[in-house]
């Protein structure tokens, strides 16, 4: 893996080039080992969080783990385009606009003993801002190379707060041309509802049934990108205990296994039906 400015970045996109690296800042990777309709992201998969906020921060560190989207990064993985975040939600939110990106308060919680100085925030969102510079980079290659392409943007959510049974995977339809892609939705609705895990786990999947797909991260692509399908996915915190904060690396390895010939076959139908 490299380490790269962000210019840097955007100049091997440009060109063309298969590469792997780290922001120079460390604040996000990306992978591209060949350039294909498709991609995917991890954007809260970070966990990061510069040491200069430490004493100033309310929440804990388990707090903090327990609203990030850990492993899924690792679900991923395997596939030729990752993008993924390194810091924590909790510096900045990848996630929400720039003006929303740092918070305040954070789950009903003050989040700052004392307010974030103006430089504090600045240095997160210059941080925020490059990321979105090498996706619109990547999306923009991506549509000029294949005319289409379908963007899996892996969440997790905690699903033990819920009052209520709810679904192993959601997907947030709400902010994308359900008429156009009605179809390849459900289509990939209906793949994840397929999955077997261990240890007897149900395998779910609805649509708009906990989160809606409200994610800036979808917004910023499809008002930017005609011709590209950002498939907000969720999956409910089946493969770890959220309360004790134990990873289950059996149940990550399933799901990395299965989302590894899942996606591509789901992506080329997709390709498939859209392509120019």
């Amino acid at each position: 893996m490299l380490r790269l400015s962000v210019s840097e970045i955007l100049s091997k996109i440009k060109l063309g080039d298969t590469f792997e690296a780290v922001a120079s800042d460390y604040s996000f990777t990306i992978k591209i080992d060949g350039y294909v309709p498709y991609a995917c992201a991890a954007i809260h998969d970070g966990h990061q969080f510069r040491k200069e906020l430490w004493d100033n921060c309310i929440h804990t560190e388990y707090e903090r783990w327990y609203e990030e989207d850990p492993e899924t990064k690792t679900m991923i993985q395997s596939h030729p385009i990752v993008i993924a975040g390194c810091d924590s939600r909790f510096e900045y939110d990848l996630n929400r606009t720039p003006e929303a990106a740092v918070f305040e308060t954070a789950w009903g919680k003050k989040l700052w003993r004392a307010s974030l100085s103006e430089a504090m925030k600045t240095k997160s969102l210059r941080k925020h801002a490059n990321f979105y510079k090498v996706t619109h980079a990547l999306i923009e290659t991506l549509e000029r190379k294949f005319g289409f392409c379908t963007v899996y943007d892996i969440h997790s959510y905690n699903w033990k707060r819920w009052d209520r049974e709810v679904p192993t995977w959601n997907l947030g339809t709400s902010n994308v041309d359900n008429e156009r892609f009605g179809s390849v939705i459900e289509d990939w609705r209906h793949s994840l509802s397929e999955i077997e895990f261990p240890h007897g786990i149900k395998s779910t999947s609805k649509i708009n049934d906990t989160f809606q797909g409200n994610g800036y991260f979808l917004k910023y692509i499809t008002k930017n990108f005609k011709n590209t399908l950002v498939l907000a996915t969720e999956i409910a915190k089946v493969y770890c205990d959220e309360y004790e904060q134990v990873i289950f690396p059996e149940v990550v390895k399933t799901v990395e296994e299965e989302l590894r010939t899942r996606i591509p076959k789901h992506a080329q139908y997709v390709y498939n039906a859209f392509k120019a």
